[in-house]
This record gives C-alpha cells, sequence and structure tokens, in this order.
C-alpha cells in the first residue's frame, strides 16, 4: 500500500466518500485516505477512531488499507469487523468515541464501496465539512506515528438495547423480513425471534452478489419477492433492508408498498400524546399528507435537506423526538439513542400492531390522498448536475413561483409540487412530483422533466 494522488475527486459526495471498486476506490486510495482521516483528526485532538465494515466483497480489503494508514498517523483503531452501519453507531456511543469510518456503499450496486465518517461530536461528515476533508487529502500534509489496533464486538450490547427499548403488547404478530442478502443477515432473524413475533425470512444469506434483488427498500420493484410471501403466508407485515442495515421499507398485509412518508405518519400518530416536543421532521421529498397529518395533530413539522448526515444531525441538535426522510432513514429520539436503525424501525411497527387491532392499512385510515411519483432519476455527469438545477430555479424565479431551496428546487402550487435536485450519492438528477389529481401531476411532470432533459 502506498500514498497516492491519483484519486477521482468526485468520490467526495454530499454525505460521504462512494465510487466503483476498484476503479475508484482501491488499496491505495484507501491507505491514504486513511493517512488523511488520522491526521485530520489528530490535530483536532483525538487519538483513537471507531471503524466497521459492511459485506462486500471489497470491503475486508479496504478497510484493512483504510486502518493501515490511520494507524500509521499515531492514532489508535478499535477494529468493529463485520457490523451493519447502526451496530457502528451504536459502538460509538458506547465507547464515547464518536470519531470512526464505516466501509460502506450502503445501497449502492455490488461494485461500488465508500467511506462513511464522522471527525468529532458533530456527526457523519456532510458538505462543507468533506469538501475540507478531500482539500486537506490531497494536499497530503500527513501526521506520522504508529497507533494501536485493538478489536470489539458489539452485538451483544446492540441487542441488550433492543430489548431496553421496545415493549410489545399482547398480540402476536408475523412478519416476513427481506435483508436483500445484505448485512442485516448477520443479525436480523436472531433479534428478531428474541421478541414475540412470528418470524419469516427470505434472502437471508449473506451474498454481497445481492443475487436476488438491488439492496434499496425504497424502490418498490425490489420488494415484489416480499410482497409475494406476505400474501402467501397471510403475515402481518413486510419489512425489507438496505445493504448496511440503515433503511427500512414496508410492505402491508395486502401486499402494497408503504412508503416511508406514510409510515412515519403511523409512528407520528402513535407517539404523539407520548412526547413533550410536539415536532417532527421530514426532508423535501416527503407527501404533502405527511405535513398535513402533523398540522391535522396541531403539530410543527420542519422540511429540511435530504440526506441522514442532515436530518439526523438536525433531529438530535434540536431535540425533535422524531424524524425521517423519503429514502428510509427514520430518527427516533424518543427511547432510542437517535440513529437510523433499519431494524429498529421495523420493531417499533410491530409493536404498535401488538397493540392494536388494526391491519398496517388501518394504520392510515384518514390521511389525505395524494398522486405522486416515484423518485425518478437522470443520469447527469457529477460536473454539471448542479448547473442543471441551477438551471431549473433560474426558470422557476422567472416564472414566479413558489420556491423552496432547502435542497435543490421544490416548486409549491396549490394543487401541488415539483421538485428537482443534484443527487449526493451518484451522478444523477433526482426528481419527484405529486398533485391532488392525476391530471394535475401529469402537467407537472411534463413541464419540468421537459426542462431537465433539455439541460442534460
Amino acid at each position: 500500500m502506498n500514498l497516492t494522488k491519483n484519486i477521482n475527486k468526485y468520490i467526495f459526495r454530499g454525505y460521504d466518500i462512494r465510487g466503483i471498486y476498484p476503479v475508484d476506490l482501491n488499496c491505495d486510495v484507501a491507505y491514504t485516505i486513511g493517512k488523511s482521516f488520522g491526521s485530520y483528526v489528530k490535530r483536532l485532538g483525538k487519538n483513537k477512531a471507531i471503524v466497521g465494515m459492511d459485506n462486500r466483497y471489497s470491503s475486508l480489503e479496504l478497510k484493512n488499507a483504510l486502518v493501515s494508514g490511520i494507524l500509521d498517523t499515531g492514532i489508535d483503531v478499535i477494529d468493529l469487523g463485520l457490523v451493519t452501519t447502526p451496530m457502528y453507531y451504536y459502538a460509538c456511543i458506547k465507547l464515547n468515541n464518536p470519531t470512526g469510518v464505516m466501509v460502506t456503499a450502503s445501497h449502492n450496486p455490488k461494485d461500488d464501496n465508500g467511506f462513511k465518517f464522522a471527525f468529532d461530536e458533530r456527526g457523519n461528515a456532510r458538505g462543507q465539512m468533506i469538501e475540507e476533508f478531500r482539500d486537506f487529502t490531497f494536499n497530503q500534509d500527513f501526521e506520522n506515528g504508529q497507533g494501536i489496533l485493538t478489536t470489539y464486538d458489539v452485538r451483544d450490547e446492540y441487542i441488550s438495547l433492543f430489548k431496553k427499548s421496545l415493549e410489545f403488547g399482547s398480540k402476536r404478530i408475523k412478519v416476513v423480513l427481506d435483508p436483500g442478502n445484505g448485512t442485516t443477515s448477520i443479525i436480523a432473524k436472531d433479534l428478531y425471534e428474541m421478541f414475540p413475533i412470528d418470524v419469516d425470512v427470505i434472502f437471508g444469506d449473506s451474498n454481497p452478489e445481492f443475487p436476488n434483488h438491488h439492496p434499496d427498500p425504497c424502490v418498490e420493484s425490489n420488494l415484489e419477492s416480499l410482497k409475494k410471501r406476505v400474501l402467501e403466508t397471510n403475515a402481518d407485515l413486510g419489512i425489507g433492508f438496505d445493504g448496511d442495515g440503515d433503511r427500512l421499507g414496508i410492505v402491508d398485509e395486502h401486499g402494497n408498498y408503504i412508503a416511508t412518508d406514510k409510515y412515519m405518519i403511523i409512528i407520528i400518530r402513535d407517539i404523539f400524546d407520548k412526547v413533550r416536543e410536539k415536532k417532527f421532521l421530514y426532508d423535501v421529498k416527503c407527501s404533502k399528507a405527511l405535513s398535513d397529518e402533523i398540522k391535522k395533530l396541531g403539530a410543527e413539522g420542519i422540511c429540511y435537506r435530504t440526506g441522514n448526515s442532515y436530518t439526523k444531525a438536525k433531529v438530535k441538535d434540536d431535540n425533535i423526538p422524531f424524524g425521517g426522510e423519503l429514502s428510509g432513514h427514520v430518527y427516533f429520539n424518543d427511547r432510542w439513542p437517535c440513529f437510523d436503525s433499519g431494524l429498529y424501525a421495523g420493531l417499533r411497527l410491530i409493536e404498535i400492531l401488538s397493540k392494536t387491532d388494526k391491519k398496517v392499512s388501518e394504520l392510515l385510515n384518514g390521511i389525505n390522498q395524494y398522486y405522486s411519483t416515484a423518485e425518478l432519476k437522470f443520469k447527469s455527469q457529477d460536473d454539471k448536475k448542479f448547473l442543471i438545477v441551477d438551471k431549473i430555479r433560474e426558470y422557476a424565479e422567472s416564472k414566479g413561483y413558489d420556491l423552496l431551496t432547502i435542497d435543490g428546487v421544490r416548486v409549491n402550487f396549490d394543487y401541488g409540487w415539483a421538485l428537482v435536485r443534484a443527487s449526493n450519492t451518484g451522478p444523477n438528477i433526482t426528481a419527484r412530483f405529486e398533485a391532488k389529481t392525476l391530471n394535475d401531476l401529469e402537467s407537472l411532470k411534463k413541464e419540468f422533466i421537459l426542462l431537465i432533459e433539455d439541460n442534460l
């Protein structure tokens, strides 16, 4: 392993480092980033880092190179081995050490990998923090030293956290779990079977080829097998998890996909009378049905930018009892230590079901109905995607539209909204549309998709 300056600057994204192995990320790049990370946190007064990895083929190789780089700056490393990202988060809390790196590409394709990292108590690096670290990395003014490597097994303590944070009712719930062959496969079945739940698992073996479907549970097409299994077994619900375990997707008893913003309505209705602060956070991609429901309850809704590094920090810093985003990240800040865990989020829904005669679909009775698209992606080069969003913003301003620009451009109308933003995890423009009628939805799509395509 050697230091290298041959690093693609576009792997430094809005929330993390992410690229294709071995094109963008290899041993030399990982070692260099390790040297940079160790040097950076050493100058912040830190002396120890926690490192974990997901189940991708390249993760062990990249983790070992990263750890070598960190050690060579004189920073000690605690190696967690194979863990979900939430297990890594809890290890940082349990060991009272916020500095660390998780080797994962989350829900990206199997050949991708990356690093989620935190320098200090501010949480996962994001935005300007990553830009400054990128520049520091390319400058290569690194520290030297010899840190000490130790290992730590957080599994039992992580499971104990669940036991302390859940209380089920008398009704026994039947659930189908779909780890999608990702990293939750190492713990999901054992964890759920510790509770009064009937558990059925599909695609529960660890396989980084992800042979059955892409490991993103918030893309409905990835849940077809889960839907089918729920119906075949007459289960109460199905829960899918992403590649590193920090997100979830829900299927109701009829085999229908329940988007995360609707899941959030169920949770907010349940906890509203149990929390002191009556405010809840959601991201710009969420349906107006969610903000409508928060208003109906008499609570404060906070519309915030997309990205779990941002939304999680906002929920924690502002002491918001619950928040989340459409992508499947949700943050419980009532009786859980405010980090995103798909496994825990699923269990909170099962806890609600165990105390009521209502089905998942019935827990959504009375919500306002809108027509919306899935999140649409348009391929765009990393050096052009933000410029394209600027063009969309200029157009909307010229038309005198009502704009929200906290994250891309959300154009609000009386009858719906259009969102266009640059992805922070890949070379894409993303868009989503919602309206009161199908005709209005088609009108919004036609206007803004044409604009996007004209500028690609």
